[in-house]
């Protein structure tokens, strides 16, 4: 097997960048705001949301409706300052934002079982944050023959509009799930039969093209 690799700790405030980059990649469309709005779109299809943004501050019965039911559909909640918002000015979004996603988001078991019955090859994406490299990894994997795609939730680039541009239309033809723990998704994998190779760049590391990639496996690409 290829050998994977251990990524140092990241700083607080490379932590920071990745957030201002990542806000930076909304745009109003791919937006939802206010606490009704938020919290009906939590009850009927929360798939279709990526990320939920909550003023720092912001308190009160609805609000933590709103974050109980997205961190029980694994929905990523991030608390921000109010300035940092990225909605129209004026707007009354009472301290909720939701980001739409693209694709709708799988839990893993569903992807996992999926996988299995189709006898996929999954391709793993750790951390990858800037959102066109990752239209252009998720194009390219289509192309490659893989059809179940395992993210990080964190410091990954959201499935907006320009991963799906980039994409040229691969996102939808493909089943995704977002993981907070990879180390435990890839053992989760190995239990089931996955053969998991990882992405190095190392010189005495076995080369893809002498690899031989038959079988259940599971492709680890690192972040940039």
């Amino acid at each position: 097997m290829v050998a994977l690799h251990k990524k140092a700790g990241w700083s607080d405030k490379k932590k920071n960048t990745e957030e201002d980059v990542s806000l930076s990649e909304m745009t109003t469309d791919d937006l939802l705001w206010g606490t009704n709005t938020v919290l009906e779109a939590l009850r009927k299809n929360a798939r279709s949301l990526g990320e939920l943004l909550i003023q720092k501050g912001k308190a009160g019965s609805k609000i933590q409706e709103i974050i109980d039911l997205a961190r029980e559909h694994k929905v990523r909640v991030r608390f921000i300052e109010a300035e940092r918002l990225p909605v129209p000015r004026n707007c009354r979004h009472q301290g909720v934002v939701a980001r739409q996603t693209e694709a709708e988001l799988l839990p893993l078991e569903e992807l996992l079982e999926q996988a299995l019955a189709n006898s996929d090859r999954i391709l793993i994406l750790d951390s990858i944050q800037d959102p066109r490299n990752l239209g252009s990894i998720l194009r390219s994997a289509l192309a490659a023959g893989f059809r179940s795609i395992i993210l990080t939730r964190e410091r990954s680039a959201p499935l907006s509009g320009t991963v799906a541009r980039t994409s040229a239309g691969a996102i939808s033809h493909l089943r995704i799930a977002q993981v907070v723990n990879l180390v435990t998704t890839l053992e989760l994998l190995k239990e089931h039969g996955f053969w998991i190779y990882g992405s190095v760049v190392e010189p005495s590391a076995p080369s893809i093209y002498s690899t031989d990639f038959s079988g259940q496996l599971g492709l680890v690409i690192g972040s940039e």
